[in-house]
C-alpha cells in the first residue's frame, strides 16, 4: 500500500497544478490580477509572493485554488477585475482547468500509445473452489509465456487432467505453480478448466503522429463512458438502487494505483490518464462548489441579464462543497471495510 500512497500524492499533486494551472494561465491571459495560487486548501503551509501573486502550500492536500481578483463580486468597475470580464470570458477561465484536465489525460494516453506496452495475459478474477483458488492464484497475476487469452485458454484444453507449471508474475517475482486443469465433466457451468478470468493486456508501438490521434480517439471514447457511468449512477440513486460500492475513494485509488504500480510504469500512467479524465468530467458537472456550478450560474446571469445574488452564491457553493466532502467521507469509509 506504501507504493499506492506515494503515488497517489504524486498523482494529485500532477492533477490538481495542471487544473489550476488552466485557471490561472486563462486568468492572465485576459490580464486579470491573481491574488493566489494555492496547492491544497487551506490551513496555509508556506507561501511566497512572486510578482503580483502569492503562492502557497496548504494543510489539505485534496484541493486547490487560484484566487482571482474580483472573483467573489464586489466593484465590476475596477481594473483587472473578474467581475468586469464579458460573460463568455469569464466561462473560458472557469472551464480551462476541466480542458486542461482533458489535454492532460490526452497527453498521457498519446504517449502511452508511442511507447508500446508488451503484451500479456492478466487474471482479472479467481472462482472460489476452482484449481487456481487451490494452489494461490491471484487477481492481478500475469501469466508468462502467453501474448494473448486464446493461446493460454487453448494449451490448458489441451491439457485437461493433466498436471502443468505455470509461471506467474506478481509483485516483480516469478512464480512457478503446478495445476491440473479440470476436465469438462467436473467444470462448473460458467467456469473454465481453471476457474480464472483473464484479460489481454499491452498495445502495440505506434508512431508519435498516429499515437496523438489514437491517443485523442481514446480520450473522447473514455469521457463518453465516464459520463455514461455517471449519469447512470445518479439515475440509480433517484430510483434508490445506486450502491456506493460502484464509486473509489481515496483508500481505493491508492489500492488501484498499488496495483497498477506492480504491473509497471506504462500502467500507473495510463490510471493517471483515467483519473485525469475522470476530474474533466466530474468538475464540469453543474453542481455547486464546482466549475459546472459556475457555469451554471453564468448561464443563469446571463438568461435574467443580471449577475446573481453574491450571499446566494456563496451560500450554494459552501452547502455543495459540504455534500462533496460528506460523500467522499462515506466513500472513504467504504473502502477502508472493504480491505
Amino acid at each position: 500500500m506504501l507504493i499506492g500512497i506515494i503515488f497517489v500524492i504524486i498523482f494529485l499533486s500532477i492533477l490538481i497544478l495542471v487544473h489550476e494551472a488552466g485557471h490561472f494561465l486563462a486568468a492572465k491571459k485576459f490580464g486579470l490580477l491573481v491574488e493566489e495560487f494555492g496547492f491544497g486548501l487551506p490551513p496555509k503551509i508556506w507561501s511566497k509572493k512572486i510578482g503580483e501573486t502569492v503562492y502557497s502550500i496548504n494543510a489539505l492536500p485534496f484541493g486547490g485554488f487560484v484566487k482571482i481578483f474580483g472573483e467573489d463580486g464586489g466593484d465590476s468597475s475596477m481594473e483587472r477585475n473578474f467581475a468586469s470580464l464579458k460573460i463568455w470570458r469569464r466561462t473560458i477561465i472557469i472551464s480551462a482547468g476541466v480542458l486542461f484536465n482533458f489535454l492532460l489525460g490526452w497527453l498521457i494516453i498519446s504517449l502511452v500509445f508511442s511507447i508500446g506496452v508488451p503484451q500479456a495475459v492478466v487474471i482479472t478474477d479467481v472462482k472460489a473452489n476452482s484449481p487456481a483458488a487451490g494452489i494461490g492464484l491471484q487477481v492481478n497475476d500475469k501469466l508468462i509465456g502467453y501474448n494473448t487469452t486464446e493461446e493460454f485458454i487453448n494449451y490448458i484444453n489441451e491439457n485437461r487432467g493433466k498436471e502443468i507449471n505455470l509461471k506467474i508474475g506478481r509483485n516483480g517475482d516469478d512464480l512457478d505453480f503446478k495445476v491440473i486443469p479440470r476436465i469438462i465433466e467436473n467444470t462448473p457451468n460458467g467456469e473454465g478448466a481453471l476457474g480464472v478470468g483473464l484479460i489481454d493486456v499491452g498495445l502495440p508501438k505506434k508512431p508519435i503522429l498516429e499515437s496523438f490521434w489514437e491517443g485523442l480517439k481514446t480520450s473522447i471514447e473514455m469521457i463518453k463512458m465516464i459520463f455514461v457511468a455517471i449519469f447512470s449512477l445518479i439515475a440509480k440513486a433517484i430510483v434508490g438502487k445506486a450502491s456506493l460500492g460502484q464509486v473509489a475513494g481515496p483508500v481505493g485509488i491508492v489500492k488501484l494505483t498499488a496495483q497498477a504500480g506492480t504491473l509497471g510504469l506504462v500502467y500507473l500512467l495510463q490510471l493517471l490518464a483515467m483519473i485525469s479524465l475522470n476530474l474533466a468530467v466530474i468538475n464540469i458537472f453543474p453542481f455547486p462548489a464546482l466549475d459546472g456550478g459556475r457555469l451554471l450560474f453564468l448561464a443563469i446571469e446571463k438568461i435574467k441579464g443580471s449577475p446573481l445574488n453574491q450571499k446566494f452564491e456563496k451560500t450554494a457553493n459552501a452547502v455543495g462543497l459540504i455534500l462533496l466532502i460528506s460523500l467522499m467521507v462515506l466513500i472513504t469509509i467504504k473502502d477502508i471495510v472493504k480491505l
